[in-house]
């Protein structure tokens, strides 16, 4: 490391000494390597490209996802004496204009720009002009198309990177095995950068979990504690938000309310205040919080179960950036889990994808209901070293245990009886022995697991399935609408080979809660979020609302209806004879999973209640297609024909005759057929 990286650390930055990694860090992108760094949140990630900066000669771009953040940076840098500018949407003409000014000059060092700016076609040219040496890409994760926090502009950056021929230096906080290959993969162009990862571990955050209980009383009670400390509540909705910030007014507390439906200027009076006022309070969706560069926040609390772990890690993360002491708390419940599984069912994902995301589900299951110190199996997640830390809720108060084989056996035993097709209501009505018309019509009041677990209640069923799902035994199947699929890992246990234990808490305070009015019931709603999915994507193909393909009301029949046919399609409220014709194939290939190609003159017909008719007209055709004996010249029908037999429904050979393409030769080959047919019907 050169002397003058020190002299810059102290007398730039103010500080005596790197941090932990730092170091290593700095000398690797000063030198000129592609790097990618993994340091936790608050671990000093942005002073890993700006001292770099200032040792490299020409102008470093730094590409950042939030504006907030940027002007942070830039504000804390210009106050240290260092000449750094961004271009973005939030900048007044006479910041702007310095910023061109300092780069004509060659005074500019840092340049910050949003991914978005990438888009516009002038950019690449003011790059090349300006004599770029370095790109640094902060938060690098956002280049990930499956993460929680996908920016579609990151994908131009190691264009970026090719076209100027320079180095680029990668960080974030949040990555797993596959999102850092992913990263090398989209920015590196698959040649392997100097990598640093220094860890996820964050000893000062405490860390908790609890299952909801009147989540308001429960996220009152934790800011109580903590009375005049700053602090985010993050939660699952923009109308949570403000209730809940509300009620923390109310119970004395100085809170705000921050959500992406704000109008920019009111989110920037609170971002600003945020960075301003001790002890206030932001209750946030994720839209507040990436880029947050306080350093005292004390503490982070989940009024929702996060996307992921990925996303939870982050947004703690928030949290005692200075080092200092600071807690979190995080509230879960079952209707959390089918939000968030609703919303992977719900995506325009692969399949194959759709699996990967309930398994990182499972995983953030596996945090919440685990048995043993949090800290430990936050940091294995990550591939880092798992230690116990004494500062997590399950340290501080070890859960009591239980052999949990048997039950567990119980449900994999069921599930491997029924196929692997079904979902957690159908499987716990069979363990209850509850004789339900779809158990009687599926014979499944026969099996043998039939009633053997009526020693556990509906509820602690429930209670079981989710730390089934969070040891990762069982996982939803994306392509059979949310049935349940063992892994590998339940082999064993189902064989008697291992045993497995479960807490006892979470079980024995497992209890029925208010009745939540859902749109379809358990074992619905996966195929209803299927539905929804097709949707979707048929709206945005078409650009027009989802409800003009077809309405809520109608995708909820059909998923408790289930039709197998054309015909039995049209009966469903709200598809109509065109819907039917343009849509109706779609929707059915969801609900059955196949993709049958069926004629448009058959589809107009199942709106009309003759399809049947015609089905049976065209298989008496086929067999007569060669005659009697099958050594005939063929002959056939057009479909045109047989819908207007199939409407018209003639009795006698020469109402027959009468219909348009009915010749002499065809009503000798299939008149008789076609009658009997249509006096069957």
């Amino acid at each position: 490391m050169p002397a003058d990286a020190r002299d810059i650390l102290r007398d730039i930055f103010g500080f005596d000494s790197f941090r932990p990694g730092q170091e290593e860090i700095v000398e690797a992108v000063s030198s000129g390597s592609n790097v990618l760094a993994i340091m936790p949140t608050g671990g000093g990630k942005s002073l890993c490209y700006q001292l770099p900066a200032l040792l490299r000669d020409g102008v470093t771009v730094v590409i950042s996802p939030l504006i907030a953040l940027m002007r942070d940076q830039v504000r804390a840098l210009q106050e240290a004496g260092v000449c750094a500018g961004c271009l973005t949407s939030g900048n007044t003409p006479e910041e702007t204009d310095q910023v061109w000014e300092d780069l004509e000059a060659g005074r500019l060092k840092l340049l910050y720009l949003a991914p978005e700016r990438l888009a516009a076609g002038s950019s690449m040219g003011m790059l090349r002009r300006i004599g770029v040496s370095l790109i640094a890409v902060d938060e690098a994760h956002c280049v990930s198309q499956w993460g929680h926090d996908f920016r579609p502009d990151y994908l131009r950056i190691g264009e970026l990177r090719r076209a100027l021929g320079v180095p680029l230096a990668a960080f974030t906080a949040t990555a797993d095995q596959e999102t850092r290959e992913e990263i090398v993969q989209k920015l590196f162009d698959g040649e392997q950068p100097q990598s640093f990862l220094h860890g996820f571990d964050r000893p000062n955050i405490h860390l908790a979990f609890a299952a909801k209980d009147n989540p308001r009383r429960q996220i009152l009670a934790f800011a109580a504690a903590r009375k005049g400390q700053s602090g985010i509540v993050y939660s699952g909705t923009r109308a949570k938000t403000e209730t809940l910030a509300q009620a923390l007014r109310e119970d004395g507390h100085s809170a705000c309310h921050y959500h992406g439906g704000m109008d920019p200027e009111d989110r920037r009076v609170v971002e600003a205040r945020f960075q301003r006022e001790d002890g206030l309070i932001v209750v946030a969706t994720v839209a507040f919080g990436m880029g947050v560069d306080k350093p005292d926040i004390r503490w982070v609390a989940h009024a929702d179960l996060p996307k992921s772990i990925e996303a939870y890690y982050q947004e703690i993360g928030r949290a005692g950036r200075d080092g200092a002491p600071a807690e979190t708390l995080t509230l879960f419940g079952p209707s959390d889990i089918a939000l968030r599984r609703q919303q992977v069912d719900e995506g325009l994902a692969p399949n194959e994808r759709k699996d990967a995301d309930h398994a990182r589900l499972n995983a953030l299951l596996g945090l919440a209901e685990a048995q043993t110190c949090r800290r430990a199996t936050l940091l294995a997640y990550f591939g880092d070293e798992p230690a116990d830390c004494g500062n997590c809720d399950l340290c501080d108060r070890p859960p009591k245990l239980f052999d949990g084989t048997t039950p567990v056996r119980m449900a994999l035993s069921a599930i491997l009886r029924t196929g692997e097709y079904f979902g957690t209501g159908h499987l716990i009505d069979i363990l209850l022995g509850n004789e339900t018309d779809k158990v009687r019509q599926r014979g499944h009041d026969g099996l043998p697991t039939f009633g053997v677990g009526r020693k556990w209640s509906k509820p602690q069923w429930q209670a079981i399935f989710r730390q089934m799902m969070g040891h990762d035994l069982v996982r939803p199947d994306a392509e059979r609408h949310g049935a349940l699929r063992m892994t590998q890992t339940a082999r064993p246990i189902l064989r008697d080979e291992e045993t497995i234990t479960l807490r006892e808490d979470t079980i024995k305070a497992a209890r029925s809660g208010p009745i939540v009015k859902a749109l379809v019931g358990e074992e619905d709603a996966p195929l209803l979020s299927a539905l929804k999915a097709k949707r979707r994507a048929l709206a945005e193909a078409a650009k027009v609302p989802a409800y003009i393909i077809f309405n809520d009301s109608s995708l909820i029949q059909m998923a408790q209806q289930r039709p197998e046919t054309l015909d039995q399609m049209a009966q469903i409220s709200g598809v109509g004879a065109k819907k039917l014709e343009r849509y109706g194939a779609e929707f059915l290939s969801v609900i059955t999973g196949a993709q049958d190609k069926v004629h448009p003159t058959r589809m107009k017909l199942a709106a009309s209640g003759d399809g049947a008719v015609y089905d049976q007209l065209l298989e008496a055709q086929n067999r007569l297609k060669r005659g009697e004996m099958g050594t005939q010249k063929p002959m056939s029908c057009t479909h045109s024909t047989l819908r207007l037999i199939a409407e018209r429904r003639p009795t006698t050979p020469d109402q027959l005759y009468q219909v348009s393409g009915m010749s002499e030769q065809k009503m000798e080959r299939f008149g008789d057929a076609f009658l009997e047919v249509l006096r069957d019907a």
